[in-house]
């Protein structure tokens, strides 16, 4: 059985103000209508708006599993998002407003960019990078890091951006994979006060990777103060960033990449085996990013765009570097952690540089409800006029609170669903048509085609079940890096007769207008007594209750139910465990959901283990509540954590 029971129900709707829909770029459903009637004639319009040295022969070949976009045509990443910039208004208009963690700051405009690019495109060709060569790059949030993807991009060169929090082990996975010839990194970064020490892991790294000739390291720390502990310089193989940019012209020419060409390697992580290298093309890619941007969050000139992830992820890809500067967009990048020095970071940063856009993730929303109202409300968040969801489903009682205490309930929220391998954001509302509901995704956009399906590929209109994207979009992942057949497997095969659906490996529900509650992954989905019940759900309603700020639910084998739940819970500032509160937790999600839901254990926990992007490593809450050995916790930002809970678990009463 692959349907999912749809259980929890949220009534709430939220349409788009007057004010709004008035000034918004989309503020009618005939782009929905247009583009469903001819979805290829909306792509092309959409590529259109980018800048090409030849315009493609064809638009859409497709041959499924396997799709073609723009054939024919040629153009340049680092030219759409720098040089059509540059010479008019907008080159003095910032580009990347940066803040680092001890409070530096440094602004670039469009012409700083462009020329920092050029240059340092020009020192990566005197290193003997070429075209096709695959760069690695490891850094922490600085605006180097941008630069370094946009020089790659410029001479053709493919980036593989690895998130700065991973380990040497996963930083050597990545390059060797890859048969990366360069390394771009830094001595250090900051975070919560302290230098993570990017150069010794490097090192550590390349200790098996015969592939890297040279690696180049920006100098983040102050030159005084035992640097060498950070950054011991390698004679002939290690290059400072600031030498080898010094005597390099800021005129590169710009390398015509085919549409098809490979712009990025980005390999997704949190799983035990091996890395999987997602293969994001030049044309298609650039066209969903830069689309999307623009539409979802309904992009004016005037905006300041602030997407809080990192680079190492598919979002900070997409929708920090790639779309905002393929739309000339002001953007702000912030290195270190959001709780640093104080909780309200954010909103400071927020404050300080009139941010319009603030598009971030259900975690860190959660986080901001336990911290407290306080936190925000010590700042003026009033020049806030669109907020953004990503990197999960988020729970309705999240979402009105992002809503009402940062929103000051006047801007639409946009809670959008996408995964690495789409590339861009697939489904979500366009914040001046859609009626959004707290929790649901909405709808696909336009030019993309979602369906809710059975095991065997038959539509379910009302309930839950796999969600199916049914028709290519431009930036879809071409392949995994080296590994075709394990492409076409893990995605174009759930229905073997239908090898033209793309399977997310997501569940979801959609319920009477159309809407998608994305559930998670399917692998997050339990049969509990002949009920399949998603945990998002169950999550959802014990977020609801007021002394909750986060939970992860997860099954544990139950020898008359087949699984059980097992709760791991976090309390708002304030509460108390206790026996008392654990049984009123499970009474109050029977209440809102049923008593088939109620967890068999719940786990009161002052933190739950996390990857540095801020997402919750439930697989290793199932081997806690299985009482497995414990899966690769390499990637966790706090491996205490883990730690802590097993034992806390074990001992549990």
């Amino acid at each position: 059985m692959s349907e999912i029971d749809a259980l929890l129900q949220e009534n709430r709707k939220f349409a788009p103000s007057r004010e709004f829909r008035r000034e918004a770029l989309v503020s009618d459903d005939s782009l929905y209508k247009s583009a469903a009637a001819d979805p290829e004639a909306f792509w092309e319009k959409q590529a259109g708006e980018l800048q090409w040295f030849e315009k493609w022969k064809s638009v859409c070949d497709w041959k499924a599993p396997h799709v073609k976009w723009f054939e024919g045509g040629t153009l340049n990443a680092s030219v759409n998002c720098l040089d059509r910039h540059v010479t008019g208004a907008r080159r003095n208009k910032a580009a990347l407003i940066w803040e680092g963690e001890p409070g530096d700051r440094r602004t670039l405009t469009y012409w700083d960019l462009y020329v920092e690019t050029q240059k340092f495109a020009n020192a990566l060709t005197k290193l003997g990078v070429k075209r096709g060569d695959r760069v690695a790059i490891y850094m922490p949030m600085i605006p180097e890091t941008a630069i370094a993807m946009l020089a790659c991009a410029r001479i053709g060169a493919i980036h593989s951006v690895v998130f700065g929090g991973f380990s040497p082990e996963s930083l050597r996975d990545r390059i060797e994979d890859a048969k990366a010839k360069v390394l771009i990194t830094a001595d250090g970064g900051y975070r919560r006060g302290t230098i993570v020490p990017l150069k010794r892991n490097a090192d550590k790294a390349l200790e098996g990777c015969p592939s890297i000739e040279h690696v180049v390291v920006v100098q983040r720390r102050p030159a005084a103060g035992g640097d060498e502990a950070f950054a011991e310089m390698r004679a002939g193989r290690d290059h400072w960033w600031h030498d080898v940019i010094r005597n390099e012209p800021a005129k590169c020419e710009p390398a015509k990449m085919k549409a098809e060409d490979v712009l990025y390697i980005l390999y997704t992580s949190g799983t035990t085996g091996k890395p999987k290298g997602i293969v994001h093309t030049t044309g298609g890619y650039l066209t969903g990013a830069a689309a999307t941007t623009k539409l979802v969050f309904d992009l004016k000139e005037d905006d300041v765009f602030w997407c809080t992830a990192d680079v190492g992820w598919v979002t900070g890809h997409s929708y920090l570097v790639y779309g905002p500067l393929a739309n000339g967009a002001t953007c702000v990048m912030y290195e270190g952690a959001p709780d640093w020095p104080e909780k309200d970071r954010f909103w400071s940063i927020c404050e300080r540089y009139g941010v319009t856009i603030l598009y971030t993730a259900p975690t860190a929303i959660r986080a901001f409800m336990k911290w407290g109202d306080q936190w925000p409300a010590k700042h003026d968040l009033s020049q806030l006029r669109l907020l953004g969801s990503v990197g999960e489903p988020i729970n309705p009682e999240a979402w009105i609170w992002y809503q009402q205490k940062i929103g000051g309930g006047r801007c639409p929220i946009v809670d959008t669903w996408w995964q690495t391998e789409t590339g861009a954001i697939v489904i979500s509302p366009l914040p001046g048509v859609t009626e959004t509901k707290p929790g649901s995704a909405t709808m696909p956009l336009p030019g993309f085609s979602a369906a809710l399906l059975d095991a065997n590929a038959k539509e379910i209109k009302v309930g839950g079940g796999l969600l199916a994207l049914t028709r290519p979009w431009p930036s879809i992942a071409r392949t995994i890096w080296g590994d075709d057949a394990r492409y076409v497997q893990t995605y174009f095969s759930k229905w073997p007769n239908r090898p033209d659906l793309y399977f997310p490996g997501d569940g979801a529900k959609r319920d009477e207008d159309g809407y998608y509650w994305i559930l998670g992954r399917v692998d997050d989905v339990l049969n509990v007594a002949g009920h399949r019940i998603g945990t998002m759900e169950v999550e959802s309603a014990l977020v609801e209750h007021p002394a909750v700020a986060e939970a992860a639910v997860v099954g544990k084998s139950h020898e008359l139910k087949g699984q059980a739940l097992a709760a791991f819970v976090t309390l708002r500032e304030g509460f108390q465990h206790s026996s008392d509160l654990r049984d009123e937790l499970r009474d109050f999600v029977g209440e809102k959901i049923g008593a088939i839901a109620k967890p068999d254990d719940i786990l009161f926990s002052a933190d739950l283990p996390k990857t540095r992007s801020g997402k919750i490593m439930r697989r290793l809450l199932r081997d806690i509540a299985e009482g497995r050995a414990m899966g690769d916790t390499s990637t966790l930002a706090d491996p205490n954590v883990v730690a802590a809970l097993k034992e806390q678990y074990e001992g549990k009463e």
